[in-house]
């Protein structure tokens, strides 16, 4: 059900003009798909535009978001349309460069994969921000696909300033924020993804074409018609010089479900692809039941032998598809509560700015293509909190008894987050009387642009914030939180991330997890999963998304404190000499970042807390804020983790924390994958032994999942329990609870078996008639993306393409 006279107050806001018009005219793509074609690394978020939805009937106060005005410009803005035309276009003029159009390049041709804002450094936005400084120039970060060269790369490079003057703009290369310096460069180890399939891939199979036709009646010969996938490992493997793959067979699905990576064979094999000749790779073995055989002739003599072993297929059917079946429950046809917001949105929004206020909270909104949301300069009461919250890198690192799964750790950004911040839908996203924002990011010479593809909502949680009650009153606060939230839907995986605030001044983020597992094949992988279906097996794996948090605790020179409770035998004064088994506070303070890396302690016991030893409260107790596990929360479960190597360091402790350098700015990279051994940011290296005491610093934190899938993972893995969640709460920082000034709270006294009195604290006594329609009424409009050509580029004639299939 919806709302309907409540959606437009719930105001979609209006990103810069430019943009809104066309669609992407790509499906969204499983892994396989991500994996084969090379998606990695192409988009840019270069605004948050808008549109309003139409009107209804009005009968409750639909009055949208109210429009405020930022109080500074938005440093971390995306590029506008103009901004990337003319960086585009630049670059094309550029000779040295010898760029191809994306249309018009094949394998042997330099291409442009990424242009964005070049986000500026923290010590140049906090002077602008807080006090007279100018905000920071504006360059842009474009990252080169180097394809016409034997040693196949991709250069980041920076180019600026902006706007663009013939006389003053120039590229150089970006290396400042790296741990590795090579101007900028890393290799490509996968620059032919066409060729892997035609040149060498399909022609494996067509070998063993009669075997594929005899165990599943299906072939992978690169045709149309195929009716079976090819995919494996990633990354490939980077060791001793060499770039091996194994890859194995999967069933194809033949309706419109995703379900690909439900369906595995069991048949895997193994190539060395070192270099770009395909006439020097090398077929180096199969393995079919367990058993490894060196060559295909060897292969196919054991599969014509008498008494091989032939295994069951994964085939689909209904139990791998979402659409509804079996019996509904009782009474479930019955439309379901919905919640309101009878006095419209109770937040402001600068649509220009990307600047959101509510409450005693304030931020600006941020996107990349390679990580999604980030939210800067975090306020809460008029004093910054946090100068940056965002996600850094995902991880879904997998275990098995096969060499696929036991060699498949995906590193995320490497395909990015902002491609696939797909438009959300409305009523089961979020509310329907959200507000919903765009995301837009750079693709092959276009700017492509999710149509409401974030929403921003209050909502009154199922539980109150603060109740009491004794035998004279009762006292209860309604627990209404703010939320901003989008879904990045990876292959098979769907990240729901929420980042929400609490009235009492608390902040929260949390990661969700639905969408398909990427299985197994059930043999011999009892130690690895459950075997779920007929020849199924659940692929464990272990999901790790690291975050960056930079907290300003008044001012930016903080430390961490440690305080944990810790059982004591302990003489007092009064305990005539007896020593009484207790507990008590120990307290100890990080010094350096030799000791900056530690995992949550165990029985919750201890607290970790950003203070500023510079600032306490009128009792003399440090002022800060308390980051705490609100659901679970893991790190890698793996040690030195042979397929990562030097690119996951990150993942390997609950928390972390580091002095802030504008020359660290990302725990990650989106092609540490293509050198796992000596990745462009290596985040180890970040620990250097520097000073932590009331510096500014970063907390990078890591929130996952051990997720060993079982049968109620088919067809997907539910919300409800694949979640994991950090709270910041205020920490002496005020001298009471702040949620005590809401008027959405109520005292009612009684006497004798009566209420006596209701105090609603000025409440407004609003009453309303609701007009419910179904929200499926709405859906009809799911629009998907807009596509605008940069280049070449006309601004008279923006609208590049439309098409609803995203």
């Amino acid at each position: 059900m919806k709302i309907s006279i409540l959606n437009p107050g719930v105001a979609s806001l209006l990103l810069l003009g430019s943009l809104v018009g066309d669609v992407l005219a790509r499906p969204r793509l499983d892994n396989a798909e991500l994996v084969r074609r090379g998606r990695g690394r192409k988009g840019l978020m270069r605004s948050l535009e808008g549109r309003s939805h139409p009107k209804h009937a009005k009968t409750c106060d639909d009055t949208p978001a109210k429009a405020v005005d930022a109080p500074k410009e938005n440093a971390w803005h995306g590029l506008s349309g103009d901004e990337t035309a003319s960086v585009v276009q630049w670059l094309f003029h550029q000779k040295d460069l010898n760029l191809t159009t994306t249309d018009d390049a094949g394998e042997w041709d330099n291409t442009i994969a990424l242009v964005e804002l070049l986000r500026p450094n923290k010590t140049d936005v906090v002077s602008y921000l807080d006090g007279d400084g100018q905000i920071p120039t504006r360059y842009a970060h474009v990252v080169l696909s180097n394809r016409a060269t034997d040693e196949a790369h991709y250069a980041d490079i920076v180019v600026g300033p902006l706007p663009i003057k013939k006389s003053v703009t120039h590229w150089a290369p970006l290396e400042y924020p790296y741990t590795r310096k090579t101007e900028g460069k890393v290799r490509n180890i996968e620059p032919d993804t066409d060729s892997i399939y035609s040149e060498w891939l399909f022609k494996i199979s067509a070998t063993v074409s009669d075997i594929t036709l005899d165990l599943w009646n299906a072939t992978a010969l690169g045709m149309d018609n195929d009716t079976l996938d090819i995919w494996g490992i990633d990354p490939v493997w980077q060791d001793d010089g060499r770039t091996v793959r194994w890859d194995m067979f999967w069933n194809t699905a033949t309706d419109d479900f995703d379900v690909g990576s439900l369906l595995p064979l069991g048949l895997y094999f193994k190539s060395d692809v070192t270099g770009r000749d395909p006439s020097k790779w090398k077929l180096e073995g199969w393995l079919y039941n367990d058993i490894y055989y060196e060559t295909t002739a060897a292969f196919r003599e054991a599969y014509f032998s008498p008494g091989f072993v032939k295994l069951g297929a994964n085939i689909e059917g209904d139990w791998a598809r979402t659409d509804q079946r079996g019996h509904p429950p009782p009474q479930d046809r019955k439309q379901p509560p919905v919640a309101v917001a009878p006095s419209g949105s109770r937040f402001s929004v600068d649509s220009d700015r990307q600047y959101v206020s509510w409450m005693d909270f304030s931020f600006y909104v941020g996107f990349s293509r390679d990580t999604g949301i980030s939210l800067f300069d975090i306020k809460y009461k008029g004093q910054r909190v946090l100068y940056e919250l965002g996600m850094q890198e995902a991880l879904a690192h997998y275990a098995g008894n096969d060499p696929v799964q036991s060699g498949v750790a995906y590193l995320d950004s490497y395909y990015g987050f902002g491609p696939y911040a797909f438009e959300l839908v409305k009523g089961y996203d979020c509310p329907s009387y959200a507000t919903y924002l765009n995301t837009s990011f750079y693709i092959d010479e276009t700017t492509h642009t999710h149509v409401d593809s974030i929403c921003l909502f209050e909502f009154d949680a199922d539980y109150p914030l603060q109740r009491h009650s004794n035998s004279k009153y009762v006292s209860i606060s309604k627990n209404v939180y703010f939320t901003l939230r989008s879904v990045s839907t990876i292959g098979n995986y769907d990240y729901m991330f929420s980042y929400s605030f609490y009235l009492d001044g608390s902040i929260g983020v949390d990661v969700r997890a639905s969408g398909y597992i990427q299985s197994a094949f059930y043999a011999h992988n009892g130690d690895f999963g459950y075997q779920i279906h007929d020849s199924l097996s659940g692929s464990m794996h272990d999901h790790v998304l690291n975050f960056k948090a930079d907290f300003d605790i008044l001012g930016t020179e903080n430390t961490v404190e440690l305080t944990s409770v810790v059982p004591v035998q302990k003489e007092f004064v009064w305990s005539a000499g007896k020593t009484r088994n207790t507990m008590m506070l120990e307290r100890s303070l990080i010094e350096s970042e030799d000791d900056g890396r530690f995992n949550w302690g165990p029985n919750g016991a201890t607290q970790v807390h950003i203070i500023n030893q510079e600032e306490r409260n009128k009792y003399g107790e440090y002022r800060g804020y308390r980051v705490l596990p609100s659901a679970g929360t893991s790190h890698l479960t793996v040690v030195d983790s042979s397929n990562l190597a030097n690119a996951g360091h990150w993942a390997e402790y609950d928390l972390q924390v580091t002095q802030q350098h504008d020359y660290e700015p990302f725990a990650a990279h989106p092609y540490n994958s293509q050198d796992v051994h000596n990745p462009p940011v290596n985040f180890e290296k970040f620990f250097n032994g520097e000073s932590l005491n009331q510096t500014d610093l970063v907390l990078w934190f890591n929130l996952g999942m051990h997720h060993v899938p079982h049968t109620g993972d088919l067809p997907n893995t539910v919300f409800t329990t694949a979640h994991s969640g950090v709270h910041f709460m205020p920490l002496n920082y005020l001298l009471g609870d702040p949620s005590r000034e809401t008027v959405n709270q109520v005292r009612i006294d009684y006497f004798n078996g009566s209420a006596s009195d209701v105090v609603t604290f000025g409440q407004m006594q609003e009453s309303c008639g609701l007009k419910l329609t179904p929200v499926e009424d709405e859906l009809w409009g799911y629009q998907g993306d807009v596509v605008v050509r940069k280049f070449p580029y006309n601004p008279n004639d923006p609208f590049y393409e439309t098409d609803s299939e995203s």
